[in-house]
């Protein structure tokens, strides 16, 4: 019996690359929805709502969010020099 069911497909950018993500619904799983993206995140919901709202926010980033992982990589070399420093 096949218990996959195609839910969808998101097309976007984020942090300079293109990304594809695919949603799908597995009936045999607990947590039935889970999303797959080519930067390979993945991630599994209960509700498809939920599901929905990750895979176009992580396709399309808000401003905040693309700030947020600015600051992030400008803050990783100086930790890393802190590190290697001591």
């Amino acid at each position: 019996m096949l218990t996959q069911l195609w839910v969808g497909t998101y097309y976007g950018t984020h942090d300079g690359e293109r990304v594809v993500v695919t949603t799908t619904r597995d009936g045999a799983q607990p947590i039935p929805y889970g999303l797959e993206c080519t930067c390979g995140l993945s991630q599994r919901h209960t509700d498809p709502v939920a599901l929905d709202r990750v895979a176009w926010r992580h396709t399309h980033p808000t401003l905040w969010d693309r700030w947020k992982r600015k600051a992030q990589r400008l803050r990783r070399p100086a930790r890393a020099q802190r590190a290697t420093a001591s």
